[in-house]
């Protein structure tokens, strides 16, 4: 709103505006903060303001305030200037932003901030229309090659069911059955229908973005598609954010952080590997890319299709029709392989599944005789071999035998990991590093050994175990081992990559980094080396993880037709006939899904319960569960009575507990679970419960705690 405070004194009229702003973390400061600027701004615009001392980025979010009491209104600082010439951020953009900060219970400009390149913040006018000439027009996507391969009959009717009805889609396919080429056609379709249109194509990791990067590229021309990851230069993410931004790119593809960028003219949204727990944040706003971008597509009127031959349970479950489900997704199946005739059985193009019972193999057995055997006859014909160990490093711990000193961390509560490459034991939690000890520190005892074994040890002792073996070209056997060890550095994964893709290595081994997504053409065998962690885990989704990545790593093998009916999956199990490889051994997802479910909707556990963390952090454990333990007897004095009893009454709040690893860089992490079969009842307490989280905080009683954070349906509890 205008307001003229003094029509003769012949001032310009005063604008009043909200801009959401980067508050500082735990502050109180949630909501957008009041200016006033000389001109009018439309909301979306960014603009740079004071904030204490410092100057900011900001989002208008609204320009139509009234005008403040006039005694506030001399405190109201004005902005310090505007991004001329970039487009305002549109409506669709800043609905998705204030959901987001709502749903995740964070400030909404922290989200909204967060979600723009960083180096946006920085530039200034002048700066920003440089780059904005270097912004070409929008590209022209390139017409399909008449060399295009025949769709599949269930490629045809998934795209066709896309076409034709609104969805969500959750396309269910197998490994191999050509998912990213209905990805594509889908993709191809929306931008024929409309010259403006744009697509959003979310992986789950990094390392995945290249390869389907290039595949897009290849298809639609390299100037219509760009990447959005954490990845990138910081010129390098501005630049396609820009692009994508002004339209000028109409594909853009990314890891979860693509979900909140700003692609105005939306038409498809494709989440590949829906099931995969890295879309989901596990800092700051702790959002889900795949929830929001369900979200986003009903927003915007884009369809949305969710990808996996693994979908999450969530997802499964919500594609499941009444009465049984709610039927929210659309299920679309692909069960069969390319290659593999309608009339087979469609596990025929699959990976037999073998189950080696280790508790008949002599003790210490790294490798069973019959999988050596099996893979040494692979590399022989020249085939490649994939064996997955989730873990890296050599071993997970040094150990004295004599006093039972073990290789912990003094600033966690975990054990170092020993990396024999760089003779170190390392800390994944905090990074602390050490030279490995001559003897052992506590007894000096010389002899000082390993417990469990890493991927490191495992590719030392391939190649011990093949250095008699030869190609078919008669050259010695190659191993590689790739791991977020061996992959860190710039272009070194890509490199890596292209060995395998090349045939340059026999036999890859590897974490979980190299058992989802990727294309090799020539693995026909996949073994699994020590799964059995995961069995018997407290988080109630362990079981769910380990089959999908069991069956993602089996999806490695046979993609080749000429390979596929002989491709193989060898799983070295404490535990063969446990229900888990049963399913697995018949590629039986349904199956487990249902058996999955069965016992959640048992146990009230997701999809028939929603769930939300609050953690904290503090100098001690006492101080860190008093701290939980304060709001939740705060909650039920404050809210149990007047509007939100009957919202409170929906809520089981359970005690204060330790973190797994409780103890991180000398800090106590604690957290509360918080239960309801009702989503809309545990958001309301939650926004209520945010004023008590800071006036606790704020209290000398918990000074002791270093900061809190919540988390709506988390993936560990």
């Amino acid at each position: 709103m205008q307001v003229d405070p003094d029509s003769a004194t012949g001032q310009p009229p005063v604008h009043w505006l909200a801009v959401a702003v980067p508050t500082p973390a735990h502050s109180s400061l949630a909501e957008p903060l009041t200016y006033r600027a000389d001109q009018a701004l439309a909301p979306g615009t960014l603009v740079r303001v004071p904030l204490g001392a410092r100057e900011v980025l900001g989002v208008v979010w609204a320009n139509d305030l009234p005008a403040p009491a006039a005694e506030l209104a001399v405190q109201v600082r004005p902005i310090a200037g505007a991004l001329d010439g970039l487009p305002p951020l549109d409506d669709h953009w800043r609905a998705l932003i204030g959901f987001t900060a709502r749903y995740y219970q964070r400030a909404l400009g922290e989200v909204a901030l967060a979600a723009l390149p960083p180096q946006l913040r920085t530039l200034t006018s002048v700066q920003l229309a440089r780059r904005l000439k270097r912004q070409s027009a929008a590209a022209t996507v390139q017409p399909g090659t008449p060399t295009l391969e025949a769709l599949s009959g269930e490629q045809a009717a998934a795209l066709q069911a896309i076409e034709a009805e609104r969805g969500p889609f959750l396309l269910f396919g197998a490994t191999g059955s050509g998912k990213t080429e209905v990805y594509m056609r889908a993709a191809a379709d929306a931008l024929a229908r409309d010259p403006a249109a744009q697509v959003l194509v979310l992986v789950p990791e990094i390392n995945l973005t290249p390869q389907l990067e290039a595949r897009f590229a290849a298809r639609f021309g390299a100037e219509a598609v760009v990447s959005l990851h954490s990845g990138l230069t910081p010129a390098q993410r501005l630049g396609h954010w820009l692009a994508a931004h002004l339209g000028h790119a109409r594909i853009v593809l990314g890891t979860r952080v693509a979900v909140l960028a700003s692609v105005p003219w939306l038409a498809l949204i494709v989440v590949d590997e829906e099931h995969d727990p890295s879309y989901k944040q596990q800092e700051g706003a702790r959002y889900s890319a795949r929830d929001l971008a369900v979200y986003r597509g009903h927003l915007s009127g884009a369809k949305v299709v969710l990808g996996s031959a693994t979908p999450s349970l969530e997802s499964w479950h919500a594609s499941t029709p009444a009465p049984d489900g709610p039927g929210r997704y659309q299920r679309l199946a692909m069960p069969r392989r390319i290659g593999t005739a309608a009339t087979d059985d469609p596990n025929a193009g699959l990976p037999r599944v073998r189950r080696v019972d280790m508790t008949r193999q002599p003790k210490g057995t790294l490798l069973a005789p019959p999988l050596l055997a099996a893979l040494t006859e692979r590399v022989g014909r020249g085939e490649q071999v994939l064996l997955l160990l989730n873990r890296r490093g050599w071993a997970p711990v040094l150990a004295c035998g004599d006093c039972g000193w073990k290789s912990e961390c003094p600033h966690c509560s975990a054990y170092r990991v020993f990396h024999k490459i760089d003779r170190t034991l390392r800390c994944h939690h905090c990074g602390f590093t050490q030279r490995v000890p001559r003897a052992c520190p506590s007894c000096g005892n010389p002899d000082i050994g390993t417990l469990g074994r890493g991927t490191e040890q495992l590719e030392e002792r391939l190649v011990e175990l093949l250095a008699e073996v030869r190609r078919p070209d008669g050259s010695p056997v190659q191993v590689l081992r790739i791991d977020a060890d061996s992959a860190r550095g710039a272009g070194r994964l890509e490199a890596q990559l292209a060995q395998v893709h090349g045939g340059d290595v026999d036999v890859l081994v590897g974490t979980q980094m190299v058992a989802k997504g990727h294309d090799f053409r020539r693995v026909s065998l996949v073994a699994a080396i020590n799964p059995d962690g995961a069995l018997y885990a407290s988080d109630f989704r362990a079981p769910e993880r380990l089959f999908a990545l069991l069956m993602q790593a089996a999806g490695r093998a046979g993609r080749d037709a000429a390979s596929g009916m002989d491709s193989e999956m060898w799983v070295q199990t404490q535990h063969p006939k446990h229900a888990l490889f049963a399913a697995l051994k018949t590629h039986d997802y349904p199956g487990f899904a249902a058996g999955q479910l069965k016992e959640r909707a048992e146990a009230g556990l997701p999809p028939f319960c929603h769930l939300a963390l609050l953690r904290a952090e503090a100098r001690t454990q006492e101080a860190a569960q008093g701290f939980l333990n304060a709001v939740a007897e705060t909650a039920a004095e404050a809210l149990a009575q007047g509007e939100l009893a009957e919202a409170f009454s929906n809520l089981t709040w359970y005690p204060a507990v330790p973190l797994t690893v409780q103890r991180v860089a000398n800090i106590e992490r604690a957290q509360m679970l918080i239960e309801s079969p009702s989503r809309m009842a545990l958001q309301r307490v939650l926004a209520a419960c945010q004023p008590l989280l800071h006036a606790l905080r704020a209290s000398a009683e918990h000074k002791a705690v270093v900061r809190w954070a919540m988390d709506v349906d988390p993936l560990a509890v």
